[in-house]
């Protein structure tokens, strides 16, 4: 086992790393931007190296920093987290050529399934179903519009190096097709550093379902089920739910299966996490893999009783996968909510600010996450869009778990109470209520597909829901 890990994140993240090296009694090395000083990442690790300027340009994105921080501090392995460096081959590329352990996939499996386009080919290749679209990547409009007719619209523009919604465009019709060409690449540009899409058939009204997989460095690989990101905004995630009440067993088992012979097909080690969109006539279609723990990962802790950050630790050592996780099965059904700073009453626009008092919520059955607040410390400080994202920060998550097939979360008073953002607007009282609303209920209507009356903004809701829930959401949001 490792004794010393440098963590290569900040945030909430860095603290779940922070945690887990503690129990597997690890030593933490953090890195942290002049802006992060009081950070309770920095506070909490076993040592702390300042590598730049606030910007992550200058601070969490330089490798040569963070390696520099590594050799100072002597560590044996880095976390590099998600987001940042977590998904960039070349990271793990240095660290294996300084003999330093990356926690996580080895850069080869990165390379093949960090890439949209080429994660598709090799799922051709494996036999598992994809959308129907273009064979490689789109050079310009001309190719791109003759895909586009060629499986029909609509169509879904995508990033190669897409994610978090970046990169995508749907267009209807050629007259939509050209302008929105373009916009997805030069948005890619911008956001990724490269302008490569490509074209799929849209899917209507879709489930989106992610399934989470495990690897040792043995040829072992199980999956933990899938959880169900569906409800969205901006194609950004809103709720995430484990299981999904879409699930079957017999679907359940044909995606897991899946999941496996990909990873098994390109030698992924470690956790990742396969997405997949579900029709209403329950074929499935893998869309891309993410390469690193998500930010929903605690729904699958929960629901499986484990601790996947520990997991991926243990397997970078070189160790088998652990008994429970290998032999794992649902025990709990999870729901967790994201929390934005962002007005809902202007059309969700981001809302900066400070926040004045943070009181975490509890009681059995609720937790939550605040992303940036240090408990009393950082009460007082503010949001603002230049360190935090584009559109809109992320002020945490409220995670609610019960035993499966209770009727009703009826927990969310609770968790209503427990952040008094102050000056920033938020959607916690929405989302919450949304959650109240979500029944566990295998016989509901089909999936179904509403908008926001005022913002005209796509949710997309998990059968689950029903007719009346739907309206109460409708009105939430």
């Amino acid at each position: 086992m490792f004794e010393k890990v440098l963590i290569a994140n900040r945030g909430e993240i860095a603290l779940r790393v922070i945690r887990a090296c503690r129990e597997l009694g690890i030593r933490t090395l953090a890195i942290y931007s002049e802006a992060d000083v009081d950070s309770l990442h920095v506070q909490l690790a076993d040592e702390a190296i300042c590598i730049g300027a606030p910007p992550s340009s200058e601070s969490y994105l330089k490798i040569d920093r963070i390696m520099s921080a590594a050799e100072v501090g002597d560590v044996d392995a880095i976390h590099p987290g998600y987001g940042f460096l977590a998904e960039n081959a070349h990271f793990a590329e240095v660290c294996e050529s300084c003999n330093i352990n990356f926690i996580g996939p080895p850069a080869s499996a990165m390379r093949k399934m960090s890439d949209k386009n080429l994660a598709r080919q090799y799922a051709r290749k494996a036999g598992v179903p994809v959308t129907p679209g273009s064979d490689d990547i789109v050079p310009d409009e001309n190719d791109a519009l003759k895909v586009a007719k060629k499986i029909g619209y609509p169509v879904m523009i995508k990033a190669v190096a897409g994610g978090g919604g970046r990169g995508m465009r749907v267009a209807h019709n050629d007259a939509s097709f050209v302008p929105a060409f373009h916009a997805a690449r030069m948005e890619a540009e911008n956001a990724f550093g490269n302008p490569a899409v490509y074209i799929e058939k849209l899917i209507v009204n879709p489930h989106h379902i992610e399934f989470q997989i495990v690897a040792d460095k043995h040829g072992h690989i199980v999956h933990l089920g899938e959880r169900d990101c569906s409800i969205q905004r901006r194609n950004q995630k809103v709720i995430e739910e484990c299981p999904s009440p879409l699930m079957t067993d017999g679907l359940r088992k044909k995606m897991g299966h899946a999941c496996v012979k990909l990873a098994h097909a390109v030698g992924y080690q470690n956790a990742g996490t396969m997405e997949f969109l579900v029709d209403s006539s329950g074929h499935f279609y893998f869309m891309e893999m993410n390469t690193r723990i998500q930010v929903e990962h605690t729904i699958t802790e929960e629901v499986y009783g484990c601790d996947l950050v520990k997991e991926q630790i243990r397997i970078a050592a070189g160790e088998r996968l652990s008994k429970h996780v290998a032999h794992a099965s649902p025990r709990l059904h999870a729901i967790q909510c994201r929390i934005n700073a962002e007005d809902p009453a202007r059309n969700f626009q981001s809302s900066p600010g400070k926040i004045a008092f943070y009181y975490a919520p509890g009681g059995r059955g609720c937790s939550a996450v605040l992303r940036l607040v240090n408990r009393k410390a950082d009460c007082g400080r503010g949001i603002t869009g230049i360190r935090d994202r584009s559109n809109a920060a992320r002020l945490g998550r409220i995670l609610h778990h019960r035993y499966q097939d209770h009727c009703r979360i009826s927990r969310r008073h609770y968790a209503e109470h427990g952040i008094s953002p102050g000056e920033i607007r938020h959607r916690i009282r929405r989302a919450v209520n949304v959650i109240g609303q979500i029944r566990i209920d295998r016989n509901a209507r089909p999936s179904a597909r509403i908008r926001c009356a005022r913002q005209r903004t796509p949710f997309f809701m998990p059968s689950s829901i029903s007719a009346t829930s739907a309206l109460r959401m409708r009105r939430a949001f």
